[in-house]
């Protein structure tokens, strides 16, 4: 890992997969503003944090795990781990609001928190589960080549975006709505915004 670079948090792998400019404004403008989706998954996660460990039924169910895997640049903290006490066998279990994406951000960060457990552990990490709140359902993730790639090049757009500190352009999308950061990020008003070009065409020398 580029010793320039410092462990990038998980969770901003699901902020770039849903929105590249989001994680910048996150992670490199250090810009927040909650809604009532993010004060809901701040509630759902107090709550899951909050349990102790236990064993059921051969299973071992540790939550708030913290993980650090230095070869990806990776930190963060998984919701929760299922451990069978049989064969040793590693699950993953990330608590979400809502309900199921369209999109593979969700299903992006849980993989990474494979790949991390994978890293520290030696253990091929093979699925997770995604559960939603709204649902109060278990998705099951396989952890196949598709998705694993699909991690692979989000993690390194991600150090791009950390090592450049830049900010890319919004693309106004219907997703954009449920965004916390919709009034800072602006990007219906900013997307059309020519004044860039204006100022370069009014200085330039024909």
């Amino acid at each position: 890992m580029n010793q320039d670079l410092r462990l990038m948090p998980l969770s901003a792998l699901q902020h770039y997969a849903f929105c590249p400019r989001q994680c910048a404004l996150i992670h490199n403008e250090q810009a927040w503003a909650d809604n009532y989706l993010t004060a809901q998954g701040h509630l759902l996660h107090k709550r899951v944090d909050s349990g102790d460990p236990e064993t059921r039924n051969g299973i071992k169910f540790e939550r708030a795990v913290m993980v650090s895997a230095e070869k990806l640049g990776l930190t963060g903290k998984l919701d929760l781990i299922e451990k069978d006490l049989k064969t040793g066998k590693l699950t993953p279990v990330e608590y979400k609001k809502g309900k199921a994406k369209a999109g593979n951000w969700d299903k992006i960060q849980l993989c990474a928190q494979g790949l991390c457990l994978e890293e520290m552990t030696g253990q091929t990490i093979e699925e997770g589960y995604l559960w939603y709140w709204q649902t109060r359902k278990r998705e099951f993730v396989a952890f196949d080549k598709n998705l694993r790639q699909q991690t692979l090049d989000v993690i390194l757009q991600v150090k791009n975006i950390f090592l450049s500190g830049s900010l890319p352009k919004p693309k106004y999308e219907k997703k954009c709505k449920a965004c916390s950061l919709f009034d800072i990020c602006n990007p219906q008003l900013i997307e059309h915004d020519n004044s860039a070009n204006y100022i370069k065409q009014l200085f330039s020398r024909d």
